[in-house]
């Protein structure tokens, strides 16, 4: 699990095909990889991946055919820059919201624009994960938690201030460009909930009486 907390900014370096799959290399940056062991688990830009090697401030991950087609680390050239948040310890503040580290889904960055210091990101979310995102709730981009700022037909809008945009790689965003995207937990599980009982989360009321029923208070 992770936070969305950004921890440093890393380097693709190298992607080497590998009977279908790939290994990335990746420079870790300011990231401290000290207490890293292979086999943990870092988050690149969003996507949990197993360190399979270390070496000298830098490490490598394998990454699969499947991961390489439903995130945008199928399109990375080496020179990239990548989010990087190592795994979530129990003992850690947990600054952001629960993250897992599977992509969901690509968004298209619709635009970019000023307001005031921060910087003002519209987002196209693709139809089958609309009805997970709210607005004032919590959105993981490219492996940034971040707050849904308003809802459109098509996706959503984030603001993100000086400091998260200095931390991440938000500061390249341009438009056009694809994000990964994983909605929030509880999203899923409610819906989940409520499919248990015959109904989707799009057909279902949900209102403070049916929570309840549902043994919310």
């Amino acid at each position: 699990m992770f936070t969305g907390i950004v921890q440093a900014l890393g380097t693709l370096q190298l992607r080497q095909h590998l009977g279908g799959d790939q290994r990335f290399w990746i420079a870790a940056g300011s990231l401290d990889l000290s207490d890293v062991q292979l086999g943990d688990s870092i988050a690149v830009s969003g996507v949990c991946l197993t360190a399979v090697a270390l070496d000298h401030g830098r490490f490598a991950v394998d990454v699969s055919r499947e991961t390489l087609e439903r995130s945008t680390l199928g399109n990375l050239a080496p020179g990239a820059q990548v989010n990087l948040e190592k795994a979530l310890r129990l003992a850690d503040r947990l600054g952001g919201h629960l993250v897992a580290g599977h992509v969901d889904g690509v968004g298209t960055l619709l635009s970019a624009q000023a307001s005031g210091r921060s910087q003002v990101y519209r987002v196209q979310v693709p139809q089958e994960l609309r009805r997970y995102i709210a607005a004032k709730g919590s959105i993981c981009v490219d492996g940034i938690s971040l707050t849904v700022n308003a809802l459109y037909p098509d996706g959503f809008a984030l603001n993100l201030i000086p400091h998260s945009l200095a931390q991440t790689t938000a500061q390249f965003w341009k438009p056009g460009q694809r994000l990964n995207l994983e909605v929030d937990l509880l999203a899923r599980y409610l819906e989940r909930l409520m499919a248990e009982n015959g109904k989707s989360a799009v057909e279902s009321r949900l209102d403070a009486a049916s929570l309840a029923a549902k043994g919310f208070s």
